[in-house]
Order: structure tokens, then sequence, then C-alpha cells
């Protein structure tokens, strides 16, 4: 098939709480929501849309994430420099956001921060 791509158009994440996951990308993460309607609101993370949806009917009321399950493991998204880097950690511990603190990973040898989002979806800020 050979398919040919500049890379990731959007991402689509499924929330519990939908006001709860909106607090959170938005007023402690910091991200900038740039579209909102009913049950959906869309940020940007550098140039990659997030959409953020809440709960359907199909939605069991004790589902939660779960990384070993089928699918999505995490989401890492850039991080530029070393300074910012430690201003993130530093924020998610400000916010009490549940995280690992600045780690290195030996096989790409780069470092980064892992911290959990309300549904405790596992994100990672990792250096580029």
């Amino acid at each position: 098939m050979n398919i040919k791509t500049p890379g990731i158009h959007h991402l689509a994440l499924r929330v519990s709480n939908f006001e709860r996951a909106k607090e959170f990308y938005n007023s402690k993460m910091g991200f900038q929501i740039i579209l909102e309607l009913p049950n959906l609101f869309i940020f940007l993370a550098g140039k990659t849309p997030i959409g953020i949806r809440g709960p359907e009917n199909k939605t069991t009321s004790n589902d939660s994430f779960n990384p070993f399950r089928v699918g999505l493991d995490h989401l890492a998204i850039g991080c530029e420099s070393n300074d910012e880097l430690q201003r993130i950690a530093n924020a998610l511990n400000e916010h009490y956001i549940e995280n690992t603190g600045i780690k290195h990973d030996d096989v790409l040898n780069k470092d980064y921060i892992a911290f959990k989002d309300p549904d405790r979806i596992s994100w990672e800020y990792y250096m580029v």
C-alpha cells in the first residue's frame, strides 16, 4: 500500500467526565481550546488537533483507561528545551497531577516526564 502522509491529522480521546477533562486540559495544562461544541472540545498540541469527547450512552459507568489493553498505550508530545521540560514538571507538581518526574529513556537517549489525565490516560512530554 505504501501510504504517504505528512503525519497525524488529529487525535480524539473519549473521557468519562467532559467538564473535568475540560478543566484539566484547559485550566491546568494550559492548552487553548480552539473549538467547543456540545460534548466535544478541541485544542492544539503544537500543530496537532486533539479532540476530547465526553462519554456516550454505550460507555459503561465504571470504564477506565488501561494502557495494557489493546489500543492506546500512551500519547507523547514533543518538547524542545530542558527548561521547558523542567517548567512542565514543576507545573504538574503544583497542580498535584500524578507524574513520574523527569526521567531518561536509555533506548532513545532522551529525557521525558510522564503523567496521567483525570481518566488515567497516559501522556508523556518528551524531548525531541
